[in-house]
């Protein structure tokens, strides 16, 4: 399986794990042509998504002994030398590096622009010092996040009138953020009142989620999918996770090469062994989505027409990751129909 990783990152090779076993529903999508996109949970497996927990560094292919494999570009230097993993932990430029305060257990990364700056402040003050963030700025203003202290010690990215998932191809790699017990890959627009990062991590371990997300109160915000909304029964979970706030464990963290992202929730249960049990929204933490429109006002302002041609954009991209789904499958099932005529 092929992903485009970033240059300066070793190359890496992924291990698909293919879980056919969910049934799902249908949920359909409407575009503004009319034209309606329907996803299948019966669908095996597409060439975006895949687990990260069996991944195996590439070798030089001269030995099966795994304490001499070696990557790429590191063929001459003796084996274990080059250290394959690392964060984006902030380090001091002086004293013991014994003594460094140690990388958070898990991450915040939230794709921001300066005029959600309040909004993102209260967010982050949620999350404990065990927790490192990292800013993707997608309206190059860094600098006039200085004066919170908090700020001083996150990582800030930028690049101009670009998406959460552009960002998160390019920065959050497997190997970067391996460390990372979960990776909260978030939108800036949540209202946080009835959410404590800690309390949160506690619901996702206790029920064994790779993948999950805060349930959406719905009084107090915009929701997308009535699936997605909290349901106030006693429950700390119910099942479904939106690409808005999702969380993801280290094993079922990957990345893909599209811009808006649009259809991957309908995926997140290919990353996880048993999809039934380790996907879910957490009822007992909750958020309100203010569905501020940031994300359209990035187009092509100066032209006429800008918004419309950003959605059509999530659209088109839809379309594609829809068809490169159905296309994998295809020749999935091509190999295994193959395969048993070779072997009946």
């Amino acid at each position: 399986m092929a992903l485009k990783l970033h240059p300066t990152v070793p190359n890496i090779h992924l291990k698909p794990i293919i879980t056919p076993q969910l049934q799902c529903g249908l949920l359909p999508c409407s575009s503004s042509d009319g034209a309606n996109y329907s996803f299948s949970g019966t669908s095996m497996i597409d060439m975006l998504w895949s687990s990260f927990r069996n991944n195996t560094i590439l070798s030089n292919g001269t030995s099966e002994n795994p304490a001499l494999t070696k990557p790429k570009g590191a063929e001459k230097l003796p084996p274990g030398l080059v250290v394959t993993e690392s964060d984006l932990h902030m380090r001091r430029l002086w004293g013991s590096p014994g003594e460094d305060v140690a990388t958070g257990k898990y991450l915040l990364a939230l794709a921001v622009g300066y005029s959600e700056k309040a909004n993102v402040n209260a967010t982050v003050l949620k999350f404990s010092d065990k927790f490192d963030v990292v800013l993707f700025h997608y309206d190059g203003r860094t600098t006039e996040w200085d004066d919170l202290e908090w700020s001083k010690q996150a990582v800030h990215v930028s690049a101009r009138k670009q998406t959460k998932w552009w960002f998160a191809k390019r920065f959050l790699h497997p190997s970067i953020v391996a460390p990372y017990e979960y990776i909260f890959l978030w939108d800036e627009d949540l209202g946080v009142d009835n959410f404590t990062a800690e309390e949160y991590v506690k619901v996702a371990k206790k029920n064994g989620l790779e993948i999950s997300q805060p349930g959406l109160d719905s009084t107090r915000g915009k929701k997308t999918y009535e699936v997605t909304v909290r349901r106030n029964d006693g429950r700390e979970m119910h099942k479904f996770v939106e690409v808005m706030a999702p969380v993801f464990s280290r094993e079922a963290w990957t990345c893909n090469d599209l811009v808006h992202g649009w259809g991957l929730d309908f995926n997140f249960w290919r990353c996880v062994d048993n999809p039934e049990e380790q996907i879910g929204i957490v009822d007992a933490q909750y958020v309100s989505h203010h569905g501020v429109p940031t994300l359209i006002a990035q187009g092509n302002g100066e032209q006429q027409g800008s918004s419309e041609k950003v959605r059509a954009r999530q659209w088109a991209e839809m379309r594609t990751f829809h068809d490169r789904i159905s296309n994998a499958e295809k020749k999935l099932g091509d190999s295994s129909q193959a395969l048993e005529e070779y072997h009946p």
